[in-house]
């Protein structure tokens, strides 16, 4: 599929895990490095440099991108080949898949909320639960971890109220971590921790994503956002010396769901029959069902969403590979009927997410806006 395909045609995006996905890059930037060592093999090739800058800009899609090219014309000037997401779109999954190279059968962060196996509750893998050890829940060594070990220089740079966090625990952890809450602070301590030859910095910025959600992408405030991430990504180029290099990248893209593009499952009848517990989110639903029910959920929903999302068994969406290997302690995090949104659809519940009722963008599905993201390399 053309990388610029509208949403609104309801194809998907596979993810291409192992060739050119958010997974395959701290793997392709070691090699680029020419670090030996335990990031396993990926199709993506790199530059080498001597050191490698990573900026994360939440929400950024490809095709975001070139469409607003007016806005962020520093950034659209790197564009080339997108690579993908991995499945669900969504932060969490997409985070941890970078820090760990892993897909997300295997390390098991598959959704912004997905069942705590045996309980009859959810983990928000944003906002986490003390309850939850993230390494217990994410077992897996990160690919931070393995650098640092192996003597490479690791650091994240990220917002200080994300320090020892349970997303950065599962998804980063291993590597130095520096709080920085503003612009000047991020590129400031960029600059320090690429000054080590054979480092890996990885910095974040979550503002794009966060303005996208409230007032909908191509929104003025959006606009006006991605306008300031172009001019971040410039100067922090500006400021670094030539041989390193900066990658940018993103976590997924974005799509706005209007009021007449939603269905409210506590407002349709007979969506709730067999439902245990909902999860996932408004893009990217996990249906954990009572017992014997799945059959019944499927047809269901199928009857009533049409052609507005796609509904699969636990098995089938596995089959599809979305997920990639899927690990036996990860499989019932996964919903046993999985629905994700075609076009700009999304499936709401006013009763067990009243939040999402109020977001204009949203992200979580296959479609090409959600699932390209660029890799920016200067």
């Amino acid at each position: 599929m053309s990388a610029d395909a509208s949403p609104h045609d309801g194809a998907f995006v596979e993810p291409a895990y192992g060739q050119r996905s958010l997974g395959d890059v701290v793997p392709a930037v070691a090699l680029a490095l020419g670090l030996p060592g335990p990031p396993p093999p990926t199709d993506l090739v790199l530059p080498e440099a001597p050191s490698y800058v990573v900026f994360l800009v939440d929400g950024m899609g490809a095709n975001l991108l070139r469409r607003y090219a007016h806005a962020a014309p520093y950034l659209s000037s790197l564009l080339t080949e997108p690579a993908t997401a991995g499945v669900p779109s969504t932060t969490a999954t997409s985070l941890t898949s970078l820090g760990t190279a892993l897909t997300p059968g295997v390390h098991g962060l598959v959704g912004y909320t997905s069942r705590i196996p045996g309980t009859d509750r959810l983990l928000n893998a944003l906002q986490w639960s003390k309850d939850i050890d993230p390494h217990e829940w994410q077992p897996n060594t990160t690919t931070f971890q393995a650098l640092r070990s192996a003597g490479h220089p690791v650091t994240v740079i990220n917002k200080r109220e994300y320090a020892g966090s349970g997303l950065t625990e599962a998804a980063h952890r291993g590597a130095d971590y520096r709080g920085a809450d503003k612009v000047g602070e991020r590129i400031a301590a960029a600059l320090s921790a690429s000054a080590e030859p054979g480092s890996i910095t990885y910095l974040y910025d979550g503002d794009l994503d966060w303005t996208g959600h409230r007032h909908g992408v191509a929104s003025s405030p959006w606009l006006q956002q991605l306008s300031m991430i172009d001019s971040e990504a410039e100067q922090l180029r500006e400021e670094l010396p030539r041989p390193v290099r900066l990658l940018v990248i993103a976590d997924h893209g974005m799509i706005d769901a209007g009021p007449d593009d939603r269905t409210d499952v506590d407002a349709v009848d007979g969506l709730r029959d067999g439902v245990a517990l909902l999860g996932g989110e408004a893009r990217f639903r996990h249906l954990y069902c009572h017992r014997g029910a799945v059959d019944d959920v499927i047809a269901t929903w199928r009857e009533s969403l049409g052609d507005k999302a796609e509904v699969l068994s636990r098995e089938d969406a596995i089959g599809r590979g979305w997920f990639g290997p899927v690990s036996p302690p990860v499989l019932p995090r996964l919903g046993d009927v999985i629905v994700a949104g075609r076009g700009t659809h999304a499936v709401m519940s006013s009763v067990s997410f009243p939040y999402e009722t109020t977001l204009v963008g949203l992200h979580g599905s296959l479609t090409p806006d959600e699932m390209y993201i660029p890799i920016l390399i200067d």
